[in-house]
C-alpha cells in the first residue's frame, strides 16, 4: 500500500471531475448521426467532426489514465479494476463481430431466391483465398508471436528485446493494412454491390479497423517504452495492448477460415 492510500485509509482512487466521458458521448453521437448522413446522403461533414472529437477524447482520456500510473494512483485494487474494465470492452467487441459473422452465415448459408439460391452470388469472382489473404494471415500470426516476445522481454527487464518486438509488432501491422488496402482496391466487386459484398467488407473493413487501433494502441506503447514507464512488475498498458492484439488475430482466423476460405468457395 502506497503513502497515498494510507493517507485516505483505503486503496481506491477517486477520480477528479474530467470532460471526458461528457466530450466522449457527445463525439460518438456525433459520429453515429453523421455516418447515417454519410450512408443516406453522402455527406460526411458531420462524422468528420464526431471521428475528430473521438480522436481528441481518446488521446486525453489515456493521458489522463498514463498520469495518474506515473502519480502511483494504480494500486493493486485499481490495476484489478482497469484490467477487468479491458475484458469488459474486448468482450463487447466480441458481440460486434459475433452481428457480422450471423449477417454473413444468414445470408451464405441459407442463399435467397434474389440470389439464385447460391453462394457466392452469380457473377461475384471471390478472393483467392490463398493469394493475399493467407499472407495477411501469415503476417498477423507472426505479429501475434514477435507481442509475445516482446512481453516475455518486458517481465525479465530486456528493454532492448522489448523494444525491438514492439517496432516489429507495428511494422507488421502496418503491413497487412497496406496488403488489405491493396486487396480492397484490386477485388472484383464494391461495397454496394449485392449482399456478399456488404457483409464482406463490413466484416474485414471492421477488423481492418481494429488493426489500425491496435497498431496505434502498440505504437504508443513503444513510445513509453522509449520514455522507460514501463517496468517488469507494472504494465498494465502494456499488458491491455497485448490482449486486444491477440484478441485481433484471433477474429481474423475466424475471418479467413469462415469468409474468405469457406464463403469464397
Amino acid at each position: 500500500m502506497t503513502d497515498t492510500s494510507h493517507s485516505k485509509g483505503h486503496q481506491f482512487h477517486m477520480v477528479k471531475p474530467s470532460p471526458w466521458p461528457f466530450v466522449g458521448s457527445m463525439a460518438g453521437g456525433l459520429l453515429l448521426g453523421g455516418s447515417i448522413l454519410y450512408f443516406r446522403e453522402n455527406q460526411v461533414w458531420l462524422m468528420a467532426i464526431g471521428f475528430a472529437l473521438t480522436v481528441v477524447t481518446m488521446f486525453g482520456w489515456w493521458r489522463d489514465v498514463v498520469r495518474e500510473a506515473h502519480e502511483k494512483f494504480h494500486t493493486p485494487v485499481v490495476t484489478r479494476g482497469l484490467r477487468f474494465g479491458m475484458v469488459l470492452f474486448i468482450a463487447s467487441e466480441v458481440m460486434f463481430f459475433a452481428a457480422f459473422f450471423w449477417a454473413f452465415f444468414n445470408s451464405s448459408i441459407m442463399p435467397k431466391e434474389a440470389i439464385g439460391f447460391t453462394w457466392p452470388p452469380p457473377g461475384v469472382e471471390a478472393l483467392h483465398v490463398w493469394e493475399l489473404p493467407f499472407l495477411n494471415t501469415l503476417i498477423l500470426l507472426a505479429s501475434g508471436a514477435t507481442v509475445t516476445w516482446a512481453h516475455h522481454a518486458l517481465k525479465h527487464g530486456n528493454r532492448k528485446q522489448l523494444t525491438l518486438g514492439l517496432a516489429v509488432t507495428v511494422l507488421l501491422g502496418v503491413i497487412f493494412l497496406c496488403i488489405q488496402g491493396y486487396e480492397y482496391a484490386s477485388a472484383a466487386f464494391g461495397f454496394r454491390e449485392g449482399i456478399y459484398s456488404s457483409t464482406f467488407y463490413m466484416a474485414t473493413g471492421f477488423h481492418g479497423f481494429h488493426v489500425m487501433v491496435g497498431a496505434i494502441f502498440l505504437g504508443v506503447c513503444l513510445w513509453r517504452t522509449m520514455k522507460g514507464h514501463f517496468k517488469p512488475e507494472q504494465h498494465l498498458g502494456f499488458e491491455a495492448a497485448a490482449w486486444y492484439w491477440h484478441f485481433v488475430d484471433v477474429v481474423w482466423l475466424f475471418l479467413f477460415i469462415w469468409v474468405y476460405w469457406w464463403g469464397g468457395s
